[in-house]
């Protein structure tokens, strides 16, 4: 057990019966949330963690595979170290979260788009979204002094690549958009302006718009606003870019909640399409642990299983088209949500 989560157990000795949490409970979240976190999971993330370290080169990409050098998945492998307490230069994993943050500033182009070599069918909009999500929590924690620099600029960009709707998709102009893309871009920009850079107004109303009128009746959200059916994975990310945007309450949200309970992990409910398991999770536990209470209490315990039960003998998860280094990077950071080290989950 890692000496972080000792500390954790030492802070908080009795775990309440999920369902029956009393106010003292309900007014401490964090503390008991930490407690879902099983001797069991903390073994598991420590396993993660050393294997996702050890596919890291020096230049602080990922593997060696098709993914080296794709811009999120070294954003992501840079926030999983992170969740877990450490920061650039310090921590068990100081020496990753640095090398995460190298790289990503190498690949900021003069345009402020973070740019990589990765060549799948997506354009560069889901990598440069992630990359400015993690060098805006990494922003203060670091003394590089490019940061601030190439960070406002990646940040410039996204504002003004969102379209009339309100929102963007895989490339860096303003044309169609999709909620997944919008999702990530918005998460970013509420990562931004959580370290205190400028972000207007106007971009996060209209960013609130679309989203709103992307939701179906049912509480999913629809891939595009010119209609279709609504899934688990964008509907996660839909719930997820309504709290980031600061809308913590009202309709969306309960039909939203409501929606995704369908998906509970286990329990004979409906399961989410294998391609993007670990993309659906990702959001969805973060909207659970934003709606808190009976919400994150049935939620976590049961992906929490359902990840352990799909952990490699080697630490690593897989993922058929993105690859282990991507799929370990978001099961741990899914299992370390309730550490509440990223600024951008924190409440």
């Amino acid at each position: 057990m890692s000496m972080m989560r000792r500390s954790s157990i030492q802070r908080c000795l009795v775990l309440v019966l999920l369902g029956c949490l009393p106010v003292a409970a309900e007014e401490n979240p964090e503390k008991l949330a930490a407690q879902m976190i099983t001797p069991a999971a903390d073994r598991a993330v420590d396993r993660g963690l050393t294997w996702l370290s050890s596919r890291q080169n020096d230049d602080g990409s990922l593997g060696s595979g098709p993914h080296r050098g794709n811009a999120a998945i070294v954003a992501l492998a840079g926030m999983a170290f992170v969740s877990s307490g450490s920061t650039p230069g310090r921590g068990p994993y100081g020496l990753q979260v640095g090398r995460c943050v190298d790289f990503l500033l190498a690949s900021v182009q003069p345009s402020g788009l973070i740019n990589d070599t990765d060549t799948s069918v997506h354009g560069p909009m889901y990598r440069h979204g992630f990359g400015t999500l993690f060098l805006a929590e990494c922003y203060g924690m670091s003394p590089r002094p490019e940061l601030r620099e190439k960070l406002a600029k990646a940040v410039k960009l996204i504002v003004n690549t969102q379209n009339k709707d309100g929102g963007w998709r895989y490339e860096p102009v303003r044309a169609d958009a999709d909620i997944s893309v919008t999702v990530c871009e918005v998460m970013a920009l509420r990562a931004a302006r959580n370290a205190g850079l400028y972000v207007p107004n106007e971009s996060i109303d209209r960013s609130i718009d679309y989203v709103k009128r992307s939701q179906n009746p049912d509480g999913g959200f629809m891939y595009i606003i010119q209609g279709g059916e609504s899934g688990f994975a964008r509907s996660a990310a839909g719930v997820v870019a309504l709290y980031s945007a600061g809308v913590y309450q009202g309709p969306e949200i309960t039909k939203g909640l409501g929606y995704l309970m369908q998906f509970l992990p286990g329990q004979g409910a409906a399961r989410p399409q294998d391609s993007y398991y670990e993309y659906g999770h990702y959001y969805a536990v973060q909207a659970m642990w934003q709606a808190g209470g009976k919400h994150f209490g049935r939620w976590y315990p049961a992906v929490r299983e359902d990840l352990l039960s799909r952990q490699r003998p080697d630490g690593s998860w897989t993922c058929a088209y993105y690859g282990a280094e991507y799929a370990t990077a978001m099961c741990c950071i899914i299992l370390q949500v309730p550490n509440n080290y990223l600024p951008i989950f924190q409440r």
